[in-house]
């Protein structure tokens, strides 16, 4: 029923007269030429939509879309006529913008009129453009595919780049016009983007070059950050986003990546040297971009502490500073880490490595250093820290001990100088010492620590068999005027001393008896041994003063109470002091600020043939004077002396551990124990050391050779 009642309308609909159709499309034409030609319409807007809406209605609508995309399509190609005209770039490129937006606004105008056309018929026909897709086709098609108009295009486009990457001053609003033209138009890629692209790796390429040879690498990067800036700049405001990417990704491939080892290899150490932080920081950020930057970076990272540290290392002339060169150093890389390196992980194991690396480069004698400088910062008189900078030194300390391979040879130069500092009186704090050693555990476990815990314990039941010593002496019918204190040592606590012979005075002889009487009593099946060399005494002299002074400078002094004046080789008679030592002892009594003796002849050395007498106009501020002994440097055979153990303790522990592999494997190769031994050992080993110490247990039985496989061991029950 309502097919047919449509079909009554559409039969009953009066005929549109042909003239009519031919008027109002001369009077859409007209209005169409006047908008394109920017001239004023005669007819009311609306008027005219109503008659496009009319023709519409009456099946012409083909015809007219038709008419419509050909009076377009023959302004467009007029417009082709105009460009072509001679002009220079920046004319040229102003003309088609103007072109352009021209034409977008006409196109857009001539939508408003047609929009009935673009809405009905052109929406039902989806082979059809809409009436703005025909505009940017019709332009795209005689205007911009044109060889000789694109090419005068893209060429002012990057001549107006290239000018403005030469510092120039240039108009981005039409250059952003331009492109969105071609990006509108779907050409960018094809027709600009490929060409752009090509024109800036090479003109990055050259500057890259150049830049290199003329400028120093914190200007050079400076550079390159600026250039990634402005480019970045240049995608904010006109470049299509699609171009950030291969922009960004070629600007750093020719400025770094074509640049990498060689910006290393020439800046880096004057970076690193100088504390350049804000260009190190720079130099990881830029290097980080790059594919394989950072990689790189921390190669030649590394390279720079091995070769620095080294150099602190293996220099024996710099030995003095060696360890607080070692802390300083380690400090300053610690800072670039955190720093420059933003924490990264990476980073700071290859500093770890490096560190460890060249820290052994130098066998032992990194270790002894560091024993020693700890000693100097225990000792008393340090005044340089207070207890939390000691501490913080300390946790430092740790810090560079972790990296030493032979710990062994801190353990016996640690244990010699602490040995000296408890029982001189020389240790500046209680609470470091114990503090130092709570850390040396935690680092190296129990074992380690046993003795040097050993020797704080000794210390410490000392002052309690004094105690006890002192109630014994004040029941004894005679006591004595002397002030005996006694450090009982347990020897395999402590280091090893060369017991020294001395000729010591009557009074001191008798209580050393009567200690030994007392001592022997509560612990019986000891042994004694007096250690002269490490004894001090407190002497009260005339005129209401004391002499703090070791027991070879006692004895020396306790002479001049039986005569006026005695030579060296008396002196040396009366105390069986070794010569050297007495040398020493005399000298710091003689030659020294305070001059209890005088010497004749006079002068700063004690030589064979000298004599001595009391210095009666000797004067002092203090009360109590302490008297230093002349300490004798640490000789070379002292060192090689203290080197020497801690090798035999090595021999040892390495035939410790081949009998232990052996009993529980029972047969192995040589191969296969080197390997195991490797596993077990906490020191550095050559495998020609190992091979001595394996021939060592063959020939003591321990093991034994394979008849038929030489290469192979059995162990011997």
């Amino acid at each position: 029923l309502k097919i047919r009642k449509r079909n009554v309308l559409f039969t009953n609909r009066p005929k549109l007269a042909e003239n009519y159709t031919e008027d109002t499309w001369l009077k859409l034409r007209d209005a169409v030429g006047a908008i394109q030609n920017s001239t004023s319409i005669k007819y009311n807007l609306e008027e005219l939509y109503q008659a496009v809406e009319n023709l519409c209605s009456y099946k012409v609508s083909p015809t007219l879309y038709k008419q419509l995309r050909q009076v377009c399509e023959d302004h467009v190609f007029f417009l082709n006529i105009e460009l072509t005209e001679s002009l220079d770039n920046l004319s040229f490129l102003k003309r088609m913008n103007r072109c352009w937006q021209d034409h977008c606004r006409q196109t857009i105008m001539i939508r408003s009129i047609f929009l009935f056309l673009d809405r009905t018929y052109v929406l039902q026909n989806s082979l059809l453009p809409s009436i703005w897709d025909t505009g940017l086709e019709l332009f795209r098609t005689h205007i911009v595919s044109d060889s000789a108009v694109q090419k005068r295009t893209v060429d002012g486009i990057l001549e107006q780049i290239e000018l403005e990457r030469s510092g120039e001053t240039i108009d981005r609003s039409l250059l952003r016009s331009l492109l969105g033209m071609l990006s509108d138009l779907q050409v960018y890629k094809d027709s600009f983007e490929e060409r752009f692209l090509t024109e800036t790796n090479r003109l990055y390429a050259a500057e890259g070059q150049r830049l290199m040879q003329e400028r120093d690498v914190p200007e050079y990067l400076h550079h390159v950050a600026r250039r990634l800036e402005e480019e970045n700049d240049r995608i904010m405001s006109y470049l299509d986003q699609s171009t950030q990417k291969p922009l960004v990704s070629c600007v750093e491939k020719q400025l770094l990546g074509e640049h990498m080892t060689a910006i290393l290899q020439k800046g880096l150490s004057i970076l690193l040297d100088g504390n350049r932080v804000t260009e190190l920081t720079l130099l990881y950020l830029l290097f980080s971009k790059v594919k394989g930057g950072l990689l790189t970076l921390l190669q030649f990272w590394r390279d720079y502490i091995k070769s620095f540290g080294g150099e602190i290392v293996c220099s024996p002339e710099k030995d003095k500073d060696m360890v607080q060169d070692l802390l300083d150093f380690k400090d300053k890389m610690d800072n670039v880490a955190q720093s420059c390196f933003t924490r990264n992980e990476g980073f700071i194991n290859a500093m770890k490595e490096a560190f460890e690396t060249f820290i052994n480069k130098r066998p032992n004698k990194p270790a002894e250093l560091i024993a020693k400088y700890v000693d100097s910062k225990l000792r008393a008189g340090n005044k340089e820290a207070t207890e939390e900078e000691l501490e913080r030194i300390l946790d430092k300390i740790m810090i560079i001990f972790r990296f030493i391979h032979g710990k062994d040879v801190f353990e016996a130069f640690y244990k010699k100088d602490l040995a000296k500092r408890l029982l001189v009186g020389k240790s500046a704090s209680v609470d470091a010492e114990k503090s130092m050693l709570s850390k040396l555990k935690h680092e190296c476990g129990a074992a380690f620590t046993s003795k040097l815990e050993g020797m704080f314990k000794d210390m410490e039941l000392s002052k309690d068999i004094m105690i006890q010593f002192k109630q014994y002496i004040q029941n004894q019918s005679e006591p004595s005027n002397i002030e005996l204190t006694v450090n009982i040592l347990t020897m395999g606590y402590w280091p090893s001393y060369i017991p020294m012979e001395v000729h010591l005075p009557p009074e001191m002889v008798k209580l050393q008896e009567v200690f030994k009487l007392f001592y022997l009593g509560k612990h019986s099946g000891r042994k004694l041994q007096w250690q002269p060399t490490l004894g001090h005494a407190v002497l009260k002299g005339r005129g209401k003063k004391e002499l703090q002074v070791s027991l070879f400078q006692t004895l020396v002094l306790l002479m001049f109470n039986e005569g006026e004046e005695f030579s060296i080789e008396e002196i040396r008679t009366a105390t069986g002091i070794e010569e050297g030592e007495l040398k020493r002892t005399l000298q710091s009594l003689a030659c020294g600020k305070a001059r209890v003796l005088n010497k004749n002849p006079r002068g700063k050395d004690v030589e064979d043939g000298d004599r001595f007498n009391f210095n009666n106009d000797f004067k002092h501020k203090l009360f109590r004077i302490k008297i230093n002994q002349i300490q004798m440097k640490e000789t070379v055979e002292e060192q090689v002396s203290t080197t020497e153990r801690v090798f035999q303790d090595r021999q040892y522990q390495i035939d410790a551990a081949v009998v232990r592999i052996m009993k529980m494997r029972k047969t192995l190769s040589h191969n296969l124990l080197v390997s195991e031994l490797y596993n077990q050992l906490k020191f550095p080993v050559k495998p020609g050391d190992l091979k001595k110490r394996i021939e060592s247990l063959i020939d003591r039985d321990y093991m034994e050779r394979d008849k038929e496989t030489p290469n192979q061991y059995h162990y011997v029950a």
